[in-house]
């Protein structure tokens, strides 16, 4: 098996004596393995992201996962039909996403301390691929771009190093797959990993340099100028011109060179891969848009060097020694009397061939990763069974390309009392009785800004219309839990804020609804 062949040879230069075969082998080597201990930063981190994902989610569980909410399943039936599979359309009721949600919680700790971690993997990815299938109207590009990271880590060694497996395993023969302790793991599915990361990169690149705005540099003063998308430090940022076209060319500049992140090795390759970090993090105290900035962090971390993990693992050896002693002694409670058995090994071919088939899952899943990427950008054309199923072209990897939005996105969610009072039914705030334009908010998340965004407004489609009347009756029943009042009415509208210049605002009803 390739991961097998690749791991048994160790990550350093290439010895100028070996073959001209060895050292290309070497050369590739270097360029698409990941050392084990950046997997196992990389599985930390997911199941951290996993985590805040669920936390983020819950504050809207009934609204967005209940038939109490946005999207009664029946609805969500007749829309995506496949959504019918999903763990979360068994039942409409909040309890029941609440216990999935804490099944969820529990697979993405045992993923992060690495305990069963291949299992834990797949746990999470088969609950949070029905998570996103629950909703798709509140889906973004961090979405799709967390379930490609947690689908392609199952494929790799996460628990070889940094674990709960791997303190348990100690001492016993290496005959699962994994590289040895000190040497990268290479082969299809580490390439898998880095695919992904640098996909979403090269095609957002290539999208905005097909526009003006970032070309002009632009494009990152036009996107601080919606305020829907101000993060906690977003209405900080100076208003200086010079700072914002700096800002444009210099994320235009990392889009075009993320193919050194796999092209490059050693110092250049840490740099500008803890460059993209940094940048990632900015965004995340600077924008509202939901985990995403968190998810391209950790996507990057499988492609730092050994040479960082080298001074991570002695920096944190004192610690690290400690945390091994208390979870080989938990461990060890764990794995007493029956329970050291593990029952579905004996159902399954031996390690190696395991390893093997996971390799070619790998290198197929490649293949049409690089090939669904190409048609996407238009360099080969989509098959006819393909375009009859999907449009490459619409992908999630055109973020603010190839122009940002021009149009500032608020909205108007007005319910009226019994009493005739009126109240924000998004916020439970009281609002005037002839509520002015200029009273329009921000959505209170991004997941309710990409709801009512894609709420159709001009000749909906009837499941739009019915989508449209269930968010009206869900704004019903939670203004007056706000508010302590019954709801009379309520009242949808979004607004719309032109930031090129000529500041014209025009306001769209989404709808209207009696609630009694």
């Amino acid at each position: 098996m390739a991961e097998r062949r690749d791991a048994a040879v160790d990550s350093g230069p290439a010895v100028g004596g070996l073959p001209a075969a060895d050292r290309l082998r070497a050369a590739l080597r270097r360029r698409i393995g990941v050392d084990p201990r950046a997997l196992a930063a990389f599985r930390f981190a997911l199941g951290a992201v996993l985590l805040v994902d669920l936390a983020l989610r819950a504050r809207n569980l009934t609204a967005f996962y209940t038939d109490a909410g946005v999207l009664p399943r029946d609805l969500l039936a007749e829309s995506y039909p496949l959504a019918r599979f999903s763990l979360y359309a068994l039942s409409g009721e909040a309890w029941a996403a609440g216990v999935l949600f804490v099944v969820a919680a529990v697979a993405a700790v045992a993923l992060a301390v690495g305990y069963r971690t291949r299992v834990s993997a797949a746990v999470s990815l088969a609950l949070l691929a029905s998570l996103q299938a629950r909703n798709p109207f509140v889906l973004n590009a961090g979405d799709t771009l967390l379930w490609q990271l947690l689908g392609a880590g199952l494929l790799c060694p996460l628990g070889a190093r940094w674990s709960a497996d791997a303190v348990r395993r100690r001492g016993a023969p290496r005959d699962d797959g994994s590289p040895p302790r000190n040497a990268r793991f290479a082969g299809p599915a580490s390439a898998l990993l880095l695919s992904v990361v640098v996909g979403v990169y090269v095609s957002n690149a290539v999208v905005k340099l097909r526009g003006e705005a970032w070309p002009a540099g632009e494009a990152v003063e036009r996107v601080f100028r919606l305020t829907y998308l101000h993060g906690p430090l977003g209405g900080l940022m100076p208003e200086s011109p010079a700072l914002m076209v700096a800002a444009t060319y210099g994320w235009l500049g990392l889009l075009v060179a993320s193919p050194l992140l796999v092209a490059a090795t050693g110092r250049l390759r840490a740099a500008l891969a803890g460059t993209l970090v940094a940048a990632h993090l900015s965004m995340a105290f600077t924008l509202q848009i939901g985990v995403f900035s968190a998810v391209s962090a950790i996507g990057l971390l499988p492609f730092f060097p050994p040479f960082v993990w080298d001074r991570t693992e002695s920096l944190a050896a004192p610690t690290a020694g400690r945390v091994r002693s208390a979870v080989a002694g938990i461990s060890g409670s764990l794995s007493e009397g029956p329970a050291a058995i593990d029952p579905p090994s004996r159902l399954l071919p031996d390690r190696p061939t395991r390893a093997r088939a996971l390799a070619a899952v790998a290198a197929l899943l490649l293949v049409s990763l690089l090939a669904w990427n190409a048609m996407g950008l238009g360099v080969v054309a989509a098959p006819e069974p393909v375009a009859a199923v999907s449009d490459p072209g619409d992908s999630d990897w055109d973020m603010f390309a190839p122009s940002p939005p021009s149009t500032d996105s608020l909205v108007l969610a007005t319910a009226t009392t019994a009493d005739g009072d009126r109240v924000d039914a998004l916020y439970g705030d009281p609002v005037a009785a002839d509520r002015p334009t200029s009273d329009a908010r921000g959505y209170p998340t991004a997941r309710w800004r990409k709801h009512v965004s894609l709420l159709s407004a001009n000749e909906p489609k009837r499941t739009d219309a019915e989508r449209v009347d269930a968010t009206l009756a869900y704004l019903c029943d939670r203004a007056a839990d706000l508010s302590g009042e019954e709801t009379a009415s309520m009242t949808l509208a979004s607004v719309e804020v032109d930031v090129t210049g000529s500041g014209e605002v025009r306001v769209r009803e989404i709808g209207t609804r009696e609630c009694r």
